[in-house]
C-alpha cells in the first residue's frame, strides 16, 4: 500500500534454492533472482495487473554462490557477481526477459585480505552500474578492492578501466556501494570493519578517489558487528547502513557538494541481523529485512532530518534477505 506502507501477502513460490537477491527490470515486467547455493539465475514474468510471478526459466552463471545482479542500461544484458568462485558473469537477456547462459566470465585478480576466514580468495559481493551505464563497479570483500570496468552495452563485454581497481584498508571487506543520485560521489560499505568510505567519482575516466572513512557504529558500542547494506535517499541528502550485531540502521547526512557524511542517528532494526535494507520507490518508507529475526520491519522516513520512526505492523517471514519493488495495476 503506497500510502500506509503496509504489505499484504498474496503469492508464494516454493522449491527455490536460496534466492539471495531480487531485482526487477526497468519496465517492471520481469523479476530476476540470484541463487546463493547454485550456478544459475532465474527470471520470472510479472503480471502487470496482479503482480503475480510466472517462472521463465534459469540460466548458467558460470560460477558459484551468486549474490548480486544488475541490468545494463539497454536491458539486453544481466551482470552477476559469483561470490564463491570470485568471478563476474555477463548473461544475455532474451526478448521476453528470460536469461541465456553466460557469454562472458571475468576473474578478479589480487592478493586476499588478512582475515583468515572471510578473505581466503576473491569474493565479489555486488555489481553496480554507474548512472551513465558505461561503467560497472564491483566491491570485492575478499581482496579489499573495488573494481571498475567499462561496459560495452552493444556487445555485452566488460573490460578494465585504466585505474582497474582501488584498494580499501586491509581487512575492511568492501561489500556494497551506492551512487549519489546527482553528485559525482560513491559510498562503499565495508562489511568486516563496519565502516563507510566516501569516494569522489570521475565519471569520464571511471575512477574512484577516496575522501573519508567513518564507522557505521556509535562510538560507545564495543560488541561484534558486520555491516551489510547501504541505501541512499532519492534526493541524496541521507545515507542508511545496516549493522548486524548492533542490529541497527545507521543514518548519515551527506554534504550536498562533497558527499562527506556526518552521523545523525542509529535506529534499532526491530530484529536480529538486518542483512538487507531498502527504501520504497517514494523514499517515504524504509524496510529492514532481519534475516535471523525472521521479520521485515517498516520505518517512516523523516524527510527533513532523515531519521527513522517505526511504522505499521512488522511482517513475519522466515529469513528475509532481499526486497524488490515493482509497480503494477
Amino acid at each position: 500500500d503506497g500510502r500506509s506502507g503496509a504489505w499484504a501477502h498474496f503469492q508464494h513460490i516454493g522449491n527455490l534454492v536460496n534466492p539471495s537477491l531480487l531485482i526487477s527490470s526497468r519496465d517492471q515486467r520481469v523479476l530476476y533472482s540470484a541463487h546463493g547455493d547454485e550456478r544459475y539465475a532465474t527470471a520470472f514474468s510479472i503480471d502487470r495487473e496482479t503482480g503475480e510471478l510466472t517462472p521463465l526459466g534459469q540460466a548458467d552463471t558460470g560460477g558459484t554462490n551468486g549474490v548480486h545482479l544488475a541490468l545494463s542500461r539497454s536491458g539486453k544484458f544481466m551482470v552477476l557477481a559469483n561470490y564463491g568462485s570470485g568471478t563476474v558473469a555477463v548473461l544475455p537477456v532474451r526478448d521476453n526477459g528470460a536469461l541465456s547462459d553466460h557469454s562472458q566470465l571475468v576473474d578478479l585478480p589480487g592478493k586476499p585480505g588478512p582475515h583468515r576466514v572471510e578473505q581466503t580468495s576473491s569474493h565479489p559481493h555486488q555489481v553496480v552500474f554507474d548512472p551513465s551505464g558505461r561503467f560497472l563497479l564491483v566491491p570485492d570483500k575478499g581482496l579489499d578492492r573495488v573494481f571498475v570496468f567499462r561496459f560495452d552495452d552493444a556487445a555485452g563485454r566488460l573490460s578494465p578501466t585504466e585505474q582497474a581497481s582501488v584498494s580499501a584498508r586491509a581487512g575492511s571487506g568492501p561489500r556494497h556501494l551506492a551512487f549519489h543520485p546527482k553528485a559525482p560521489v560513491v559510498w562503499t560499505l565495508n562489511e568486516l570493519s563496519s565502516t563507510v568510505t566516501t569516494y569522489a567519482w570521475d565519471a569520464e575516466r571511471g575512477a574512484l578517489h577516496p575522501l573519508q572513512i567513518l564507522k557505521s557504529l556509535p562510538a560507545d558500542f564495543t560488541g561484534d558487528n558486520t555491516a551489510a547494506e547501504i541505501a541512499v535517499s532519492p534526493d541524496g541528502r541521507f545515507v542508511y547502513c545496516s549493522n548486524r550485531g548492533h542490529d541497527s540502521v545507521a543514518v548519515f547526512a551527506a554534504n550536498a557538494r562533497t558527499g562527506l557524511l556526518t552521523p545523525v542517528a542509529w535506529t534499532p532494526s526491530q530484529g536480529r541481523s538486518p542483512r538487507f535494507i531498502t527504501l520504497d520507490p517514494t523514499g517515504r518508507f524504509l524496510y529492514a529485512a532481519n534475516e535471523q529475526g525472521d521479520t521485515i520491519a517498516q520505518f517512516r522516513v523523516d524527510p527533513a532530518h532523515g531519521v527513522l520512526r517505526p511504522a505499521g505492523e512488522t511482517v513475519r517471514t522466515a529469513s528475509p534477505v532481499t526486497i524488490a519493488f515493482a509497480g503494477f495495476g
